[in-house]
């Protein structure tokens, strides 16, 4: 029978119902969703009053595993749990050892382990262990292609709505830099309480976060998608101007994208907005403009050409067989190739 596999979601609906588990390992490569769930944990297992006596955080560069389990061992004072939190715990050595505590855990203890950017092997006995008793939790980075539609979840669970060319936008300017984007949403968060509204356009995105509304990479895409030559290369002068606005490797990789995109539509038996949205994993309509359009304007070989000369391009901006041609002219360079 297969484990469970619980969703960041429904940890945080339990931990606030009060539901705990008693060991909470947190690994994988995404850190936001690890510390929001630690974060969680810490808000909701003790009382204020209750964690001079039975809160311990511990920091894996300073511990080892034998530190760990007596402090696990131990019972709470005039309080239901003790919570012990180990942060940075990829940095223990032999982390496998802890599963001789993890084989009889005590239940008044809550412990929560911080293992980031790395993953147990789940061939082992820690792994296995974990998921009998309590939560072993890989925390994943999110696609590109999904940002758009969850930074509209995040922000509906601060009761904010946005534009979906905000959501773009945002996406386009950070990537899945998840604790970049936080900072971000909560600049806009108090830029909209001082404005008494809630929801975010695409001017307060330019006004907040410093991305123009008209010449970024989501207008820039567009712009692709139909051949405009004109308004391509004035939102490349644009990036020339703003270079740390908008540094020619984040142009690649939403150009990158977009054609690696097309050309498994090329591939799909279904070729309407439907399938696209189905075989590429969209979650809206909108979204399809740029592949419905990217179909009539690129052939398939053509396609398959551009994705090789991004790949040289973003090599030559890294300084490979270039040693003098800058990012704007490079970027040009593979505008021109693109247009033509």
């Amino acid at each position: 029978m297969a484990k469970k596999e619980y969703t960041f979601d429904e940890i945080c609906a339990d931990i606030s119902a009060k539901r705990f588990s008693p060991i909470y390992f947190l690994m994988g490569e995404e850190p936001y969703f690890i510390d929001q769930i630690t974060n969680k944990l810490i808000d909701n297992v003790l009382e204020e009053n209750e964690r001079d006596f039975n809160q311990v955080i511990m920091y894996g560069a300073d511990v080892n595993v034998i530190s760990i389990i007596n402090a696990v061992r131990r019972y709470p004072m005039m309080s239901k749990y003790q919570l012990v939190v180990v942060k940075e715990a990829q940095l223990i050595d032999n982390i496998e050892l802890l599963s001789s505590y993890v084989k009889n855990p005590l239940q008044s203890t809550i412990l929560v382990v911080n293992y980031k950017y790395k993953t147990l092997d789940k061939r082992k006995s820690l792994a296995s262990l974990v998921e009998k008793v309590g939560i072993l939790y890989d925390s994943k980075k999110i696609s590109d292609y999904k940002m758009p539609g969850f930074i509209v979840t995040l922000l509906q669970q601060r009761s904010i709505g946005i534009d979906s060319k905000a959501a773009q936008m945002l996406s386009d300017f950070l990537g899945n830099d998840l604790s970049k984007l936080n900072k971000e949403l909560d600049k806009l968060s108090i830029s909209l309480t001082i404005s008494h509204t809630k929801r975010i356009t695409p001017e307060l995105v330019e006004s907040s976060v410093g991305i123009s509304k008209e010449y970024n990479n989501f207008e820039l895409l567009k712009a692709i998608a139909i051949k405009d030559a004109l308004k391509c290369y004035r939102i490349a002068q644009y990036f020339e101007k703003n270079p740390k606005s908008n540094p020619i490797q984040m142009t690649l990789s939403v150009l990158f994208k977009y054609f690696s995109n097309l050309l498994i539509c090329y591939y799909s038996p279904n070729r309407s907005e439907t399938g696209i949205m189905e075989v590429l994993g969209l979650h809206a309509s909108y979204q399809t403009k740029e592949y419905v359009f990217g179909l009539r304007n690129f052939s398939a070989m053509k396609t398959f050409l551009l994705i090789g000369e991004i790949r040289s391009t973003d090599a030559r901006s890294k300084g490979v067989a270039n040693s003098s041609t800058s990012s704007s002219d490079l970027l040009k360079e593979l505008l021109y190739k693109i247009l033509h």
